[in-house]
């Protein structure tokens, strides 16, 4: 550890001039570090995420990569952003699945897999093949590879999308609700594929409703709740043994459910 891979500093967002999603919010996240984020619904940790990922824009802040500047706060106190050479540069960090997929559904599972390295990493095709299939051996899909999205089930098409932003070779990968679309027996596969990502040091910040898995894998979890950080730190602690009130609260709904 001790490498920043991704660092926010006093990132803002507000929407149509005036609805402050988020406010202020600083986080780090370390290589090799598996960071939970948990919270209400409304929070911000969605718009954070994709902040993060630069699907939306900052209203103001400083977003890095390995030390490389995406977002700045410019002299009139609002986001500027690299030119588009670094952008692309800096997308080639991060990967992201999302709660739905997102696959191309008239692409079959190896062609979701192979065309981004082929077309971005300029890899060759066979490297590209040899890639996606050693990704589905480890999701439990080698046998689906001519598959299409449509004839996979939800906990399938998510392991697909796993493998899709591992193919890219990202220094961090980012879940949005990873399960929060799966029907419940299904959710069991994708925290399996988590835990084990988890396990080979993968950089992950994962949010999640999932307050067992977050405990059980996420080394540090930060709770969010109107648009600020309410409470971080060590997992269980956080979720075990929270300090703050919210937390406390948040927490205790959840356990009812």
């Amino acid at each position: 550890m001790g490498t920043n891979i991704l660092k926010l500093q006093n990132v803002r967002k507000v929407f149509d001039g005036k609805l402050e999603v988020l406010k202020d919010i600083s986080l780090t996240v370390d290589r090799g570090e598996v960071v939970g984020i948990i919270g209400p619904s409304g929070s911000g940790k969605s718009t954070l995420l994709r902040c993060a990922t630069l699907l939306t824009e900052m209203s103001s802040g400083e977003l890095s990569y390995l030390g490389e500047k995406a977002v700045w706060t410019g002299e009139d106190g609002r986001a500027e952003y690299a030119d588009k050479k670094t952008l692309r540069k800096i997308r080639g960090y991060f990967g992201l699945v999302f709660q739905n997929f997102n696959l191309f559904p008239h692409y079959s599972v190896l062609k979701n897999l192979i065309d981004a390295p082929i077309s971005v990493l300029g890899m060759n095709r066979e490297e590209a093949k040899e890639n996606a299939y050693a990704l589905l051996r480890k999701m439990g899909l080698e046998d689906k590879a001519d598959a299409y999205p449509c004839q996979l089930s939800g906990g399938q098409q998510q392991r697909v999308a796993i493998a899709r932003a591992l193919a890219m070779k990202p220094e961090i990968l980012f879940f949005d609700e990873p399960t929060s679309a799966l029907d419940p027996e299904l959710t069991g596969e994708i925290l399996k594929v988590i835990r084990q990502l988890a396990e080979e040091e993968m950089t992950m910040v994962i949010v999640t409703h999932e307050m067992n898995f977050a405990r059980d894998v996420a080394d540090r979890i930060i709770f969010m709740d109107e648009g600020v950080i309410v409470e971080e730190g060590d997992s269980r602690s956080v979720i075990d043994n929270p300090h703050e009130e919210r937390t406390k609260r948040f927490l205790s709904r959840m356990n009812e459910k």
